[in-house]
């Protein structure tokens, strides 16, 4: 389990942070209508728009949808635990959950009596049931499961701050 190092910070400018910040609200904005909206001629603004995309900072586009008119009703937050804290132990869970469409975030965790927290989306307490009991607690090495339901969202953003970088 070795953590990869990441690319030292880009430098940005303040035309960087507006665009970022006016392509993480509505990514469908049009050149000009970006140009308009932080105030540089559509060229200079599809420069700056292919640099940042050239240096991976912008790491893809995606569209929302709405879990509740899916019929997803029910969030939780499992935490796992694991019986040994092995790269390979650690390497065999994360590709199975990596398989679960259910699982829509899975972190690596400490400071808590859990390895992993993952979030998931399912329809009802049934589903839960199912892929708690047929998927979940059937990987190699899960050797504890805490779940809480959440019960409302206060907070929910996408949106990375740009604010001092």
């Amino acid at each position: 389990m070795s953590a990869k190092k990441e690319a030292d910070p880009i430098q940005l400018d303040r035309y960087d942070r507006a665009l970022l910040s006016a392509l993480q609200i509505n990514a469908r904005l049009s050149n000009q209508e970006l140009a308009d909206q932080i105030g540089l001629s559509p060229s200079a603004c599809l420069r700056r728009f292919k640099a940042l995309e050239t240096s991976g900072l912008i790491l893809g586009y995606r569209t929302l949808l709405d879990a509740k008119r899916l019929g997803l009703d029910l969030m939780a937050l499992i935490h796992i635990a694991m019986d040994r804290h092995t790269p390979e132990r650690f390497d065999g869970f994360e590709q199975a959950v990596k398989a679960l469409p259910q699982v829509v975030e899975c972190l690596l965790v400490t400071g808590q009596n859990a390895d992993y927290q993952l979030k998931v989306v399912v329809a009802d307490l049934e589903a839960y049931q199912t892929l708690l009991l047929e998927h979940i607690t059937q990987i190699p090495g899960v050797s504890g499961v805490h779940t809480s339901f959440v019960l409302r969202k206060v907070v929910e953003k996408t949106a990375l701050p740009m604010e001092g970088v």
